[in-house]
């Protein structure tokens, strides 16, 4: 069998992705304990004595209600299919069908499908944007008083008639990038609408000075977080967190009846541990102190880096290393498959960077091993650093003429994307990873805009298809 012999085979010099148990190095202590048993002895059903999610009685509801209280929440649900599944749940136990929500550009594929899923329109703003990286930036007060003015005038422009329902932001992105999150909740909060905060990589926020406060010490209604982006969790473990004072502003009923629509009615044991296992141990003393340790470690292999004269792009997790790979005269992308000809794995390529996570156990000897890869890479592809990238030729504030649930369904025909200005997308565009849309369905697609995707598909070689699927005339 092809997987089972990848799986078994798998290896890697320098493995810097996710999840940030490092395979296995880093899970948490109890987790591992629990994989040493017979394989097989903890894959169970929902008996009694164990429940599930929704249930009110058994050791899964004991372990939800803990975590809530561990982590400060007002309640805590765990999840089995990712981020991504709890992110969809959220979006549902906060907008009835047809209303609209206001998302942010960066945001993840996920949320854009649980618009298809709860048929909502979604209302999309911009974000700063950085040339030199070809990153978005977490926005300012400032910038979300602009977008949050611009959505309510829906009176007139481009926006149809309508109110919103919810606000959603990613905090922190990808990269480690945050925003100054309190500010950004009380204006949301003064609005009297809801905040859903994409916190997946983020879960380890707040518990350490190094790191910038956490979405739910912010004061956000709904928050997510992966427990194998930033936690000792394996993957597809999540938790949605309900903040203390969301009472007025979200229905707990109405989430678990969107939990209820869409995790499994079987979910696996092994998974619903892992939360619990990941969310106790990176919260007590052990936790934090591992944690501790691998942020300085992250620090220390920056400054070592800078030092060797390698770009490495200023963020706010040390746990995520991010190296301008541009600012040396090189794709990140090239950089990316260099790298891995040579058993180092990277996280995220992109056109202009390189991200590495290193996990809540980095590797031994990283400083001096990952150093040497970069100058050696530095050396043999390096050169005049590359242009500054375009931003997205996007308004601030924009909803799709058709909603994505429409569009997507429609009768659709592919186009070159020379010929696709003045048409309506039929489907997203999106490179991946990390899984962000560069076009929505529904989305009409102008001259700027075609021309813009037709340079980046220049810089996502064999990510991006030469036509783009628009609604048929």
């Amino acid at each position: 069998m092809g997987l089972l012999n990848a799986l078994r085979l798998a290896r890697a010099d320098l493995a810097l992705h996710l999840p940030a148990h490092g395979r296995g190095r880093g899970l948490a202590p109890d987790l591992k304990r629990l994989l040493r048993q017979p394989p097989g002895s903890w894959d169970l059903p929902e008996l009694p004595s164990i429940g599930g999610p929704l249930e009110h009685d058994g050791a899964v509801a004991e372990s939800q209600a803990a975590a809530a209280k561990l982590l400060g929440a007002q309640r805590c649900w765990f999840g089995v299919n990712g981020a991504s599944g709890l992110l969809q749940v959220a979006l549902l136990g906060l907008c009835p069908p047809g209303s609209r929500v206001l998302l942010p550009r960066n945001l993840h594929r996920s949320l854009l499908h649980g618009c298809v899923l709860a048929q909502l329109r979604p209302v999309l703003f911009d974000l700063p944007f950085d040339p030199a990286t070809g990153l978005w930036l977490p926005p300012d007060a400032a910038h979300l008083e602009r977008v949050l003015q611009a959505a309510g005038e829906l009176a007139g422009g481009e926006l149809a008639k309508g109110e919103l329902a919810a606000v959603v932001l990613v905090n922190p992105t990808y990269q480690g990038l945050a925003a100054d999150l309190p500010p950004l909740v009380e204006l949301v909060h003064r609005r009297g609408l809801p905040l859903l905060v994409d916190e997946a990589h983020g879960a380890h926020f707040g518990l350490d000075p190094l790191l910038p406060q956490g979405a739910l010490a912010s004061g956000a209604d709904l928050v997510v977080q992966s427990l194998q982006k930033a936690a000792g969790g394996l993957a597809q473990s999540a938790v949605l967190l309900l903040g203390p004072g969301a009472s007025a502003r979200v229905d707990p009923a109405a989430v678990e009846r969107a939990l209820l629509w869409l995790q499994t009615s079987s979910p696996s044991a092994l998974l619903l541990a892992s939360c619990e296992a990941a969310l106790a141990h990176l919260h007590g003393p052990d936790g934090r102190r591992r944690l501790g340790r691998s942020l300085e470690l992250g620090l220390r292999l920056r400054a070592a880096l800078e030092r060797q004269g390698l770009p490495v792009v200023a963020n706010d997790d040390p746990l995520r290393l991010v190296l301008h790979a541009a600012a040396l005269g090189i794709q990140g992308l090239d950089a990316d498959q260099w790298l891995l000809e040579r058993g180092v794995i990277a996280e995220l390529p992109e056109p202009g960077c390189l991200t590495f996570c290193l996990g809540l156990r980095p590797p031994s000897r990283l400083i001096p091993r990952l150093g040497k890869q970069l100058k050696q890479l530095g050396r043999e592809l390096g050169g005049t650093p590359l242009p500054a990238f375009s931003a997205p030729p996007l308004p601030l504030v924009a909803e799709p003429e058709l909603a994505p649930a429409v569009a997507w369904r429609a009768r659709a025909e592919p186009v070159p994307l020379a010929q696709a200005a003045g048409r309506l997308a039929a489907e997203p565009l999106c490179p991946y990873p990390p899984g962000i849309p560069l076009l929505i369905p529904g989305e009409r697609i102008d001259a700027e805009r075609a021309d813009w995707l037709r340079r980046q598909r220049a810089l996502w070689p064999g990510q991006i298809a030469d036509t783009v699927s628009v609604l048929a005339d």
